[in-house]
């Protein structure tokens, strides 16, 4: 196995791209908000730019030129770390909640979400996992049972929170690793047969899951109520206002900005799994699909349920939404991914 001295720059230019235009989404959402809120809005882009962009982007050419097997050598304390880490948003007085749910760790200077760094610890030992596993991940004790552990594991940790969505979005990873592997796809359909009734569970237990799938049947049941902020995307989409940022691009886009978005995401995707299929060896395949696959279905689910195709979650769009954790966690995936690329 050798590396290149280059990255590839497809991938580093479509995510170039991607921050360019979530950087100038945020300027444009931003100016309607000083105007109605006298939000301090010079202090908000500063933030955004260098402590968002300029340090994810450092993070990334950092994490670039660590050798992905470092990663495979380390991927059990890794996610142990990352589920440690998770547990401190139970601990008052370093735990931050809001809207109901205790998701931040609040250190005074800064508040991050510990779950951002969960999603790649979780990758990076389902891909070590599986490599290790080998030929024998046909078997259910090397697919079937550790699937159900880590995700079961993580399940906990979230739903307690808790964070339906990114939850959803790991379980939907995680089957995207197993299936790379060569799990059988009978164990798959248990998997996720399992996961989806364990789902139904919760929203019958859950006022404001049913709240959200019911919204999603019927957006106009209770137009200011639960289904405002999707009509008002929908608005957006079409000609309105909305402050969900995919929605904010539409309105002023329209069609063919908002298609050329969708472009470059799909574009993102498709040249990391092709980075996957020329990868050295099974681990580096394994974790590039996973790290692709996270930020592939955090786009769909956000973009999903900014359309109505899917309840709304939550969920950060990828390189677009303002937001410090999610966007340092995106781009040190793109890293790793980056450093793959290498070899």
């Amino acid at each position: 196995m050798s590396a290149k001295n280059n990255v590839d720059r497809i991938l580093l230019t479509l995510t170039c791209i991607l921050l360019a235009i979530g950087f100038f989404i945020l300027v444009s959402a931003s100016l309607g908000l000083f105007a109605a809120e006298n939000i301090n809005l010079i202090s908000l882009l500063v933030r955004q730019l260098f402590l968002g962009i300029a340090g994810g982007v450092a993070v990334m050419f950092a994490v670039s030129r660590i050798p992905y097997t470092f990663w495979r050598s380390y991927a059990l304390p890794v996610f142990i770390g990352s589920l440690i880490l998770t547990m401190v948003t139970f601990i008052p007085g370093l735990s931050f909640s809001h809207g109901g749910a205790t998701r931040w760790i609040d250190l005074g200077v800064i508040t991050f979400q510990p779950v951002e760094l969960l999603k790649i610890g979780f990758v990076i030992y389902a891909a070590g996992w599986c490599a290790y596993a080998g030929d024998k991940i046909t078997d259910w004790r090397y697919s079937l049972l550790p699937f159900a552990i880590i995700v079961g594991l993580v399940s906990a940790l979230l739903l307690a929170q808790p964070d339906t969505g990114s939850l959803l979005v790991i379980a939907v990873t995680a089957g995207a690793i197993f299936v790379a592997a060569g799990t059988r796809w009978l164990h798959i359909c248990i998997a996720f047969g399992v996961s989806g009734a364990g789902l139904g569970f919760l929203a019958w237990t859950r006022p404001y899951l049913q709240e959200r799938i019911l919204t999603f049947l019927n957006p106009t049941a209770n137009p200011f109520g639960s289904g405002y902020q999707v009509q008002q995307s929908l608005l957006a989409v079409g000609s309105g206002t909305s402050d969900s940022i995919f929605a904010v691009f539409a309105e002023e886009w329209g069609f063919i900005g908002a298609a050329v978005l969708l472009v470059l995401f799909t574009a993102f995707i498709l040249r990391g799994y092709v980075i996957a299929a020329d990868s050295p060896d099974t681990f580096s395949r394994l974790l590039v699909v996973g790290l692709i696959s996270l930020i592939a279905v955090q786009a769909f689910v956000n973009i999903g349920g900014i359309i109505g195709l899917l309840p709304l979650s939550g969920l950060p769009l990828p390189f677009i939404s303002h937001g410090g954790t999610a966007l340092l966690a995106t781009l040190t995936s793109v890293g790793i991914v980056l450093n793959v690329s290498r070899h």
